[in-house]
């Protein structure tokens, strides 16, 4: 996606993202409206905004993913269609999620994120409505605004109209976004056994898949868990009736460590920053919390170093590069 838009002068999957984005803010917020959904229990929605996370995690998650060429949901996709490489992907990534969460890496998270975390008022989240101190016109009004220019961004110039896959794709993933939270928030409600609210992003639940399978008996399932099942699955499936389906491995030494390498980033700084594309550029955003956009900016600066690295094997004139200075 973002690979296109900076070379390839390719904006369509951009847009069909941007078109995702407008239908998960739209039906999430209705959901909350009605009252189906309480948004306030969600990860995203805390009374501080970590602002260390979310530019040093999104950072760090965008060069981890310019090295492996793609996100936590789409290694899960390229799982399904046969690549070895995003097994090994998927182990590191889940892995260094699980560390950073709960393990040795969790400590220089504290360290990073704490201090450079911007606490609120009381009574305050970090909605952007909560922020402005806005009633529920207003929140209204700012909802189908942003919605609206999202969706004129992505349908005004006909490109993804004339592009079916990409233009469905949007519209089912926006929708998916939607319907985690109202999985979550009202399927799964229990007053005797409370899950937390939640909707899609790939990175935690990848390691709580790894928890999963190896303490089984220990362990129990939860709706991040069944989203990595359910797109390897739907990977796999899609795959075989397309015929699609081979086995793909590394080249050679050197692209094994590039992998590991960016699995390792992608795993650290996706839970530094409380998300990946989809659940910072998604999920979180259809909360409305401002963490998303400064994240989304982050992981975009980084994914760029990250993709000049890999053509000029060099980080100097890499970071030149990014920031339009001369080598």
């Amino acid at each position: 996606m973002l690979e296109d838009a900076f070379f390839g002068s390719d904006l369509r999957r951009l847009k069909s993202f941007a078109l995702a984005a407008a239908v998960a803010l739209l039906a999430t917020q209705m959901l909350a409206e009605f009252g189906i959904v309480d948004l306030s229990r969600s990860i995203y929605l805390t009374s501080s905004i970590g602002l260390g996370g979310a530019i040093l995690g999104g950072l760090t998650f965008g060069i981890g993913m310019a090295l492996v060429g793609t996100c936590g949901f789409g290694t899960l996709v390229r799982i399904g269609g046969g690549d070895l490489r995003a097994i090994v992907v998927f182990l590191v990534l889940g892995l260094s999620a699980l560390a950073t969460m709960r393990g040795i890496t969790g400590m220089l998270r504290l360290m990073l994120i704490e201090p450079l975390s911007l606490r609120l008022s009381e009574g305050y989240d970090q909605t952007l409505t909560s922020l402005l101190g806005a009633g529920s016109a207003v929140r209204a009004l700012l909802v189908l605004s942003i919605a609206t220019a999202l969706a004129v961004w992505a349908l005004a110039d006909g490109r993804l109209m004339r592009s079916p896959r990409l233009l469905v794709s949007g519209l089912a993933v926006g929708g998916a976004i939607a319907f985690g939270w109202f999985a979550t928030g009202w399927l799964a409600d229990d007053e005797f056994d409370p899950v937390r609210v939640s909707s899609l992003s790939f990175v935690a639940p990848l390691g709580d898949t790894i928890l999963y399978i190896a303490t089984f008996s220990g362990a129990r399932l939860n709706f991040g868990i069944g989203s990595v099942a359910g797109v390897v699955a739907g990977s796999l499936a899609a795959a075989m009736l397309a015929r699609g389906f081979r086995w793909e491995a590394c080249d050679d030494a050197r692209e094994l460590k590039r992998h590991m390498t960016g699995a390792l980033l992608m795993g650290i700084g996706g839970v530094m920053s409380m998300g990946c594309t989809i659940g910072q550029g998604l999920t979180a955003l259809s909360t409305l919390a401002v963490s998303a956009p400064i994240t989304m900016l982050a992981i975009a600066c980084g994914a760029r170093l990250g993709l000049e690295f890999t053509m000029t094997g060099e980080w100097l004139p890499a970071v030149r590069k990014l920031f339009g200075a001369s080598t």
